[in-house]
């Protein structure tokens, strides 16, 4: 007989790893202990050489789903004689390794046992094991016990205490745990009419649903805006209510065939990396390509190729999605902008004009968690939004940071980062800063990290915007402020994922930005590392008139664009156009700006695409749903040196382009693409010219366009470089916050 002791870090807790030791060392005839300490796992075992070797393969290859456990250390150690296996009283530590679990989707195991009339879980939308359910919505403290989550209110019955406390049950210990006899219940609320309980709550939303109404279901991380995917009236009166005329609407499909995809692929065309996407555990929200005829209402996403699809996670999604049998609009129940609403009270008074009916449950959520939006882009799966599945989203640095550090991100789609030693927590995604609610959700948000990690901040890392609410936040807090330029945030988030110590060239295009002396960027490369970014290439500077309103207004920079060329931009009235003229003339709210994300809505207005956008990112996302699959050729944008020694290109040829009516739409689409990318790797050339450089980031938001980004990283290969493009934390402004953490820590270092 031997003896082992191993100890395990990683997400080990609240994920039923040490009921899966438990096991697993009785499967291989085992003696010993397993216990927490602190976030960490420490397990003694004895037996049979090859029996113990199994056992440390097995630790690792058959981890819960929820698990992401690491062996941190292995060693022989003297045999106890133990009599049996057991699992010991955790032991408490000065500092513990905490590891917030996501929320997640309900297991095959508990989805069985839901569907089976002779089980006494039953159709109950609440059930869940150590193996699945909500976790981070409603953990209030750590340890993660009962007593500490919003399940406090509901003691076990005594089915369930066993359950509970019995280690050989899937079930031991998960905190979640309930029934119809001691757990959460269902809450139909439409008009005058109330209903409590889970089969007449149900039935009632479903038969609602079925008549063309609006729901706001009450989900894990909040509310969902529901309705029929192929109902147009529906569709279309949930758009006029909720005052998005175009923005898309995410959908939520059966589970069908045996491997749930069945709806998917009528709906849908699916590359083998979306159908992995769409049935991984975080569930989130996948963009596909949407099929010829698919059985989907125009409005659910007009002007667009593509369609926001997710697979059911929570049981009361089975269940509703079961009873509907097809496809429903499942979009954020929220007022734009804002985070999910998660208060019943709440949300009947701020959707009240939205929806027809609520389905409520009286689970507390502690704390929203929108879905999470992943992308097929440039070869792989990346995410566009962290949020319930996938976040917290935990990484770690390369070098340890010197002092505990809470960013505070962008403000738009906006996340909080807590960065400590080596490691660092990103939130699940927040939203837009303008509202009290949005802003009271942000504070929540960066006080809880703080409290459940139990780290607190010691100084804060921000965007040098100073009149953003969350830099006046960190200016109140007392703490020592890190300022951090917006697009130098984004290219250390990309140089920090991929752990860069060499120099590297880094194109941050985006919308835009604060950049150096009141400058507005958004076209930029840089050079060097977190810490020493030196620009490098931009673009040939344009007028922004009216400032912000020409992200939703791209008739503006069109018109602007036309002035400085001399062609006249007959998209809009005479009357516009004297107003941009006199705007530029007298430099009254016309900042000058080098952003790519302008000239993609430039380029869009001037094609007659979209001349005025009702949500961020809309002219650019219908200019290339028009692109010609066959692609186009590149024209050259002549690149010439500034007086600062800034490569830069001159977007000139691409107002003749995009107003050549000789051209189909499609063909000045796929032509404008082409040309970017080539005077991307036009630059890359121009810069690493005579330097062993051959590392090329591409990160912020204009890269959320698969087209371009595909022609840009061919591109570039060509030029014999590699390229690196964010794929654990998001290309746009969700990932800020990740990246002050990286440039605050890099300062640190370089002093």
């Amino acid at each position: 007989m031997s003896a082992r002791r191993w100890l395990v870090e990683g997400r080990v807790q609240g994920v039923g790893f040490r009921p899966f030791v438990y096991r697993l060392a009785r499967e291989r005839g085992l003696t010993g202990w397993v216990r927490n300490n602190g976030g960490t796992v420490a397990i003694h075992g004895e037996g049979a050489t090859e029996a113990l070797d199994a056992f440390e393969d097995d630790l690792l290859q058959r981890a819960p789903p929820l698990a992401r456990p690491q062996l941190k250390a292995a060693a022989t150690a003297r045999p106890g004689n133990a009599p049996s296996f057991e699992i010991l009283e955790s032991e408490p530590v000065a500092q513990p390794r905490i590891h917030v679990a996501p929320d997640q989707f309900a297991c095959a195991e508990c989805l069985a046992e839901m569907r089976d009339p002779q089980s006494r879980r039953y159709r109950y939308p609440f059930i869940n094991c150590t193996q699945c359910g909500p976790r981070y919505t409603l953990i209030r403290a750590l340890p993660y016990d009962r007593p500490n989550t919003t399940m406090a209110a509901f003691p076990l019955c005594a089915d369930c205490e066993r359950e509970y406390r019995n280690p050989m049950d899937r079930r031991f210990h998960a905190q979640p745990l309930a029934c119809p006899a001691c757990g959460p219940q269902l809450h139909w609320r439409q008009g005058s009419a109330r209903l409590d309980g889970n089969t007449a709550a149900l039935a009632a939303c479903i038969d609602a649903l079925c008549s063309g109404a609006i729901v706001a279901v009450r989900g894990i991380g909040g509310y969902h805006l529901m309705c029929d995917a192929e109902h147009e009236a529906a569709v279309a009166r949930l758009r006029t209510r909720k005052q998005r005329p175009a923005k898309p609407f995410a959908l939520m499909l059966p589970w069908r065939g045996t491997d749930g995809l069945a709806c998917a692929r009528e709906l849908a065309l699916l590359a083998p990396e979306q159908e992995q996407a769409l049935t991984d555990p975080t569930r989130p929200i996948v963009l596909v390509a949407r099929r010829e005829g698919a059985a989907v209402a125009a409005s659910v996403a007009p002007g667009l190729r593509e369609l926001g699809l997710m697979l059911p996670y929570s049981p009361l999604h089975h269940l509703l999605l079961d009873g509907f049998g097809a496809a429903l609009v499942a979009t954020s129940g929220n007022i734009s902008g804002e985070p999910v609403l998660t208060d019943a009270d709440q949300a009947e008074a701020r959707l009240g004009a939205v929806a027809d009916a609520f389905l409520h449950h009286n689970r507390p959520i502690e704390r929203p968690a929108d879905d999470a939006v992943v992308q097929f882009n440039a070869g792989r799966i990346r995410p566009l939004r962290i949020g319930r599945g996938n976040g917290p989203l935990e990484l770690e640095l390369r070098d340890p940071i010197a002092r505990p550090t809470l960013a505070l991100g962008a403000f738009l789609k906006n996340t909080v980062a807590l960065a400590w030693e080596n490691r660092v927590v990103v939130s699940p995604h927040i939203g837009e800063l303008q509202s009290p609610r949005s802003r009271a959700v942000f504070e929540q948000v960066a006080a809880d990290l703080q409290r459940l990690y139990g780290v607190r901040a010691e100084q804060i890392a921000c965007d040098a915007h100073p009149d953003f609410p969350n830099s006046r936040w960190a200016r109140a807090s007392g703490l020592p402020v890190v300022p951090v330029l917006h697009h130098h945030a984004h290219a250390s988030a990309l140089a920090g994922e991929f752990a860069v110590s060499e120099p590297m060239l880094c194109f941050t295009w985006d919308g835009v930005g604060a950049g150096e002396n009141g400058e507005l960027w958004g076209g930029e490369a840089f050079f060097g590392r977190p810490g020493t970014w030196q620009r490098v290439a931009s673009f040939r500077p344009f007028p922004l008139p009216g400032g912000d309103r020409a992200a939703r207004e791209p008739w503006r920079t069109a018109a602007a664009l036309c002035r400085a060329t001399g062609h006249v931009f007959t998209g809009v009235s005479a009357a516009q156009r004297v107003q941009v003229h006199q705007m530029i003339e007298r430099k009254l709210a016309c900042p000058q700006t080098s952003a790519v994300g302008r000239l993609f809505d430039a380029a869009s207005a001037l094609a007659g695409v979209c001349t005025a956008a009702s949500f961020e990112g809309e002219a650019p996302m219908r200019l290339e749903a028009l692109c010609a699959p066959a692609g186009a050729p590149a024209r050259p944008l002549p690149l010439a040196r500034d007086a600062h020694g800034v490569w830069r290109s001159d977007w000139e040829p691409l107002v003749d382009l995009m107003l050549d009516a000789s051209l189909p739409l499609a063909a000045r689409s796929a032509g404008f693409h082409a040309a970017l990318a080539r005077a991307l790797a036009d630059q890359a050339r121009a810069v690493c010219a005579g330097q062993p450089v051959r590392r090329v980031g591409l990160t912020g938001g204009v890269f959320q366009n698969r087209t371009l980004t595909a022609l840009a990283q061919a591109a570039l290969r060509d030029a014999g470089f590699d390229v690196l493009i964010p794929g654990q934390v998001p290309v746009n402004d969700a990932g800020i916050s990740y990246g002050q953490v990286v440039e605050a820590a890099a300062r640190e270092v370089t002093g």
